[in-house]
């Protein structure tokens, strides 16, 4: 008597998940093709007819179906114990995952070849033991903490403006960005291709240095600015006449800036005294981070000033205008 034909059944969601495993880019080819005699299967197509249609043989047609039937979508993944199995020991690993903390003498950290050298082992094996365990020893991140004394009443009046600014005024943060150095590359760079990056030459002639005064209104995005030769004190004072100049004069103006001796000059604070509509909110000690405007000059910097080239102080003041603009 014929063996009779195994009929599989599948849920709305179990269907939905092989369709995913068909058309997936990352998946395995081995999921992939599981995937696909199931789906043929739930079609009607007998296990002759699919193992015909995918070119496999009709004992693997049998072997998963059956699994699916079984299991479901868990009995189309290897049972546990198959596959190669790994070639270092466990102590191997650890060791090589708890000396990646530990520099050897003379250095400040190691390296995948200098690891795999250490340990005897490949340094893809270095590598892959590495990102499994999310251990990046190239990375280094800076910080700074804070010593002043009022860092919390400080921080909480800058959050403050942000998340409940005051009615009838308006909140700009305010800072110099200064050194914007105009720097001429001795050759031309050659535009980005495909195939190839940008590329500049390492030498250049330096053509002075500029500084850039900004005050971001946050909630509008716009920013009111000036460039100087300098930053001292009167260069500050020109910055904020004409912050007065050119917001409506209805407004207070409250002005989130750090604590550069500049902002703190008694001729500033004499001008400040005269203009009362003015209210200065300085950022705690060591945490500039905490003012929006620096965002800005950080972008500022990477797609304007740092890679571009430029044959004159002018032309560095062009390219900024025209990246404000």
């Amino acid at each position: 008597m014929a063996r009779p034909i195994l009929q599989l059944e599948a849920t709305e969601e179990e269907v939905l998940e092989l369709g995913r495993l068909v058309r997936g880019t990352k998946v395995s080819v081995g999921d992939r093709f599981r995937a696909r005699i199931i789906l043929h299967r739930l079609e009607g197509m007998s296990e002759t007819e699919v193992a015909r249609t995918i070119g496999c043989s009709l004992g693997a047609v049998c072997k998963w179906s059956k699994r699916f039937d079984g299991y479901g979508i868990a009995g189309l993944k290897d049972a546990p114990g198959k596959g190669r199995k790994a070639r270092l020991p466990a102590d191997k690993i650890s060791s090589i995952v708890e000396r990646a903390t530990r520099p050897a003498r003379g250095r400040v950290r190691w390296s995948v070849r200098s690891m795999a050298r250490e340990a005897g082992v490949s340094k893809s094996t270095v590598q892959r033991i590495w990102s499994h365990n999310e251990i990046k020893p190239h990375r280094l991140e800076t910080f700074k903490i804070s010593n002043d004394p009022n860092f919390e009443e400080k921080f909480w009046d800058v959050i403050g403006l942000y998340l409940d600014p005051p009615e009838r005024a308006l909140v700009l943060c305010c800072d110099e960005k200064s050194q914007c150095q105009a720097l001429e590359r001795t050759q031309r760079p050659l535009p980005l291709k495909k195939g190839y990056g940008r590329t500049q030459t390492h030498d250049y002639i330096r053509h002075g240095t500029i500084t850039l005064f900004a005050a971001l209104s946050y909630l509008e995005g716009k920013i009111i600015s000036r460039t100087e030769e300098s930053h001292t004190h009167v260069e500050w004072l020109r910055f904020l006449k004409q912050i007065d100049r050119e917001t409506p004069k209805d407004l207070d103006l409250h002005l989130i800036i750090d604590n550069y001796a500049t902002h703190k000059h008694p001729a500033v604070q004499h001008w400040l005294k005269a203009h009362d509509r003015f209210h200065i909110h300085f950022t705690p000690t060591s945490s500039s981070w905490l003012n929006l405007v620096e965002r800005f000059f950080g972008e500022l910097t990477s797609e304007v000033v740092r890679e571009g080239s430029f044959e004159s102080l002018r032309e560095l003041v062009r390219a900024i205008e025209s990246y404000l603009a």
